[in-house]
């Protein structure tokens, strides 16, 4: 049986883009195939046609995660610089959503014990982040260093908001993490 033309790319796309929000939803350990693949629309036969294991779909989907990530980060900071960046990224939508947020916040316990692979992708996209970022900063100083504590402190903000979502000290959280990254760019 012949499929239309795209059929199997478009497959593989539905499979990541699946698997991105699970695995930021629930965490990759939790998210079975089985599930994706449902999710996804698709039998579990239809799984290897597109990815040799678990770990390379990880892998795919983390860098699929992380490039959606650089183009939003592009367009908050084409709009409002750094602080809105900032802004964006410890809103209480984010917090919120974690399925389709930020590939860090959601897994990074997780990708420390990924295979060395999945880990290089990690780092590789994590720096393009930073440089992204340090472009837009002010060049006297260290702003890839800047860039990388901003993302620190922004990351680690939302994880702790998030554990206490619904709550007045997880408002707080995002605020105090907007003042530290903000004081961050500012010293330099």
């Amino acid at each position: 049986m012949r499929y239309e033309k795209g059929r199997k790319d478009a497959s593989r796309g539905r499979i990541m883009e699946v698997a991105a929000d699970r695995f930021r939803g629930d965490g990759i350990a939790a998210s079975g195939l089985a599930t994706i693949m449902s999710d996804a629309g698709l039998t579990n036969g239809a799984f290897y046609p597109h990815f040799q294991s678990k770990a390379e779909l990880v892998r795919e989907s983390v860098a699929a995660a992380m490039e959606i990530q650089s183009q939003q980060l592009a367009e908050a900071l084409a709009s409002g610089g750094p602080q809105m960046a900032i802004e964006a990224y410890l809103s209480a939508e984010h917090r919120d959503n974690p399925g389709t947020g930020c590939a860090s916040a959601a897994l990074l316990p997780e990708l420390a014990r990924q295979p060395p692979e999945t880990r290089k992708v990690y780092t590789d996209r994590l720096l393009a982040l930073a440089h992204q970022l340090s472009a837009a900063l002010p060049q006297d100083k260290d702003p890839e260093g800047v860039a990388l504590a901003v993302f620190a402190t922004l990351i680690g903000a939302l994880q702790l908001a998030r554990a206490v979502e619904g709550t007045e000290l997880s408002d707080r959280i995002l605020s105090a993490g907007k003042d530290a990254a903000r004081t961050l760019i500012e010293q330099r």
